[in-house]
């Protein structure tokens, strides 16, 4: 099983530019109504206008914001650090700035993480891949792997 996560947003095209120069990643169909977002060939994320119906009515209220709420889009980028040299680039918003979790101990996915918000407002967690983030010595700093 794979996730196949959709969005409802403003402006399609817009948003496929936006996610395709973010992250790194591909159109795998687009237009202004639907898009599908590839990265090595699998697809990541789903983009649908809002005041399209389709064949199912439609999906979400532009009106009823913030879009997603409780809802993050979590991205794991094995390039962390170029993916958030282009969010600098991009002038995207940042919610919580580069961060590893946990913040303290060994436990957890120990990687980075930077949150961010998308075009629509919807909340997009970039993470570097588990383990990434290097054990935490006895003094609290970060010790690298190897």
């Amino acid at each position: 099983m794979r996730p196949q996560p959709l969005i409802a947003v403003t402006d399609v095209e817009a948003s496929s530019r936006w996610y395709q120069r973010l992250l790194g990643c591909t159109s795998a169909h687009g237009g202004a109504e639907y898009e599908r977002l590839v990265a090595n060939g699998v697809l990541i994320l789903q983009l649908h206008r809002f005041q399209v119906e389709h064949h199912h009515g439609p999906i979400g209220d532009p009106q009823d914001r913030p879009y997603g709420n409780g809802v993050l889009l979590w991205f794991e980028t094995d390039d962390f650090d170029a993916t958030l040299d282009r969010a600098a680039e991009m002038k995207v918003e940042t919610i919580k700035p580069r961060h590893r979790n946990p913040p303290t101990g060994d436990g957890g996915p120990n990687h980075w993480e930077c949150w961010l918000r998308d075009p629509d407002g919807y909340t997009i967690v970039l993470a570097s891949p588990d383990g990434s983030a290097g054990r935490m010595s006895g003094s609290g700093h970060i010790r690298q792997p190897g």
